[in-house]
């Protein structure tokens, strides 16, 4: 499979080839939907905690008497009916962790990608040069480049300068091939790939 690669201003520079094993998979919709649950899952911290009736600091003794008073026979003021009282199955610190092997993460990594590429949502530039470190000109590079929607740009590796042009645009985001994930490409409209990036995807897909 070959891509046209384009720079910032929507200008065909070349074409690169790229691996039918990475870009030109089958889509399987479970997996990667399991993968997606699983990274999620794994985000969350897990440190919730309310406390029960047996908890709660006093309810030693009866409010008032079982009889007499008109009222409604109450036996502790922590029960989960009062005000400051216990919680009824109260929610308690756990781990919301999934584990997915290394296989099944690659095979959905490739799945998402291989469904965006089809879709047409996958764009290749030649890199990510900005003439300065200023929004207006990721803005102009988004338009010059047809994208609409959420816009990933995904590079070879650490630049400040992208990370800093890019951030006041809200539907805009800047990462790492080595950070790529499935819930980033399934989350994102488009995906536009930098040769670099490409190659690193691939070896990575390789390992």
């Amino acid at each position: 499979m070959k891509f046209n690669v384009v720079d910032l201003t929507g200008k065909k520079v070349g074409n690169v080839e790229v691996s039918d094993s990475v870009f030109a998979c089958d889509y399987n919709e479970a997996l990667v939907h399991q993968v997606v649950v699983s990274q999620l899952a794994n985000k969350r911290q897990g440190t919730m905690s309310a406390l029960t009736r047996t908890e709660v600091r006093g309810g030693g003794a009866k409010p008032y008497r079982q009889k007499g008073t008109g009222r409604a026979r109450q036996g502790s003021i922590v029960a989960p009916q009062y005000v400051g009282g216990g919680v009824v199955f109260a929610k308690k610190p756990r781990d919301f962790s999934q584990k997915i092997n290394k296989n099944m993460k690659k095979a959905a990594f490739c799945s998402a990608l291989s469904e965006k590429v089809r879709q047409n949502e996958v764009v290749v530039i030649d890199k990510f040069a900005l003439a300065e470190v200023k929004t207006k000109h990721v803005a102009n590079a988004v338009d010059a480049l047809a994208l609409k929607g959420r816009v990933m740009f995904v590079l070879g590796g650490y630049d400040q300068d992208a990370l800093r042009a890019s951030n006041n645009i809200p539907n805009v985001g800047v990462c790492e091939a080595r950070t790529l994930n499935v819930y980033d490409i399934v989350s994102t409209k488009n995906i536009v790939l930098t040769v670099d990036a490409i190659k690193q995807i691939e070896e990575a897909a390789q390992q």
